[in-house]
């Protein structure tokens, strides 16, 4: 592994860099952070100073510290459903490949039902009705995000389950899950796992979106997208506080990026 760090291009070192630090801000914002998340300690959009490094938000917020707070709300968030989607989607695509028949066409039929509803609106509205709650809004962005690893996974899966060693495997009179976590999993992580860091990416914006339009998480919890839609009058008086959260949400999707773009090379099994 440090072998292959060592090898790695500038582009994917950088990447490796900027996810490093934000999940530096995350774990340690508690440390890192001069003041409490939710402190009101000096005026209204103050500037930047060796008080207050980033400035103060539109109710006098020390700006660094709900940087530091957001990076652990809004990363965290997006991780965990990120994963949830892909624990969800990748395990239906995979029964789906292997059950095939009625299975493969149930499953297959209730996700392009899912998908015919654009995301942002059917997120819109589920979170309208039920509420913003940080379990509302994981399962459902969750449950939309699935059914784009489920695609994935149950193509990738397909290739793999008429290969000769899951015949021999079927021979032996391995069960599903068996052939799913033994056969099917290991051959199917590369894929897979670029796909998470893209899926990632989509999630954590997907966050900051619905945070901007009032939907996702509430005050006064940090959150990029939410630090966003409440500083954006900031800019009528020529002061740039709102470009520091959406610069990090930027930064990062860019990082994840670079990484996901090595890794995809590396599992190509293309050379310079």
């Amino acid at each position: 592994m440090l072998k292959l760090l060592r090898q790695s291009p500038l582009s994917a070192q950088i990447g490796m860099a900027i996810v490093l630090l934000n999940i530096m801000a995350a774990v340690f914002a508690p440390i890192i952070a001069p003041y409490g998340e939710t402190s009101v300690v000096g005026d209204v959009w103050e500037v930047f100073s060796l008080k207050y490094y980033f400035g103060t938000d539109h109710i006098g917020r020390d700006l660094f510290t709900r940087m530091m707070y957001g990076a652990r709300n809004t990363i965290t968030l997006a991780f965990i459903t990120t994963f949830l989607s892909f624990l969800v989607g990748s395990s239906l695509g995979f029964i789906a490949a292997v059950k095939g028949d009625w299975t493969d066409t149930l499953l297959s039929r209730g996700v392009d039902i899912i998908m015919a509803f654009p995301t942002l609106i059917f997120a819109l509205m589920i979170l309208s009705v039920m509420g913003s709650s940080i379990p509302t809004l994981i399962f459902t962005i969750a449950i939309l995000d699935s059914t784009r690893v489920y695609r994935l996974s149950r193509a990738v899966a397909m290739d793999i389950e008429v290969m000769e060693y899951v015949e021999a495997a079927r021979l032996r009179g391995e069960g599903l899950w068996w052939i799913m976590r033994h056969e099917i999993l290991p051959n199917a992580m590369p894929p897979l796992m670029a796909e998470f860091g893209l899926r990632f990416c989509f999630v954590f914006l997907f966050i900051a979106s619905l945070s901007f339009l009032g939907l996702g998480l509430q005050p006064p919890l940090a959150d990029w997208g939410g630090m966003v839609r409440e500083n954006a009058g900031a800019i009528t008086f020529g002061i740039y506080t709102p470009l520091i959260p959406a610069g990090a949400i930027a930064l990062l999707t860019v990082g994840v990026n670079l990484i996901v773009d090595w890794f995809l090379h590396l599992s190509s099994g293309l050379h310079e």
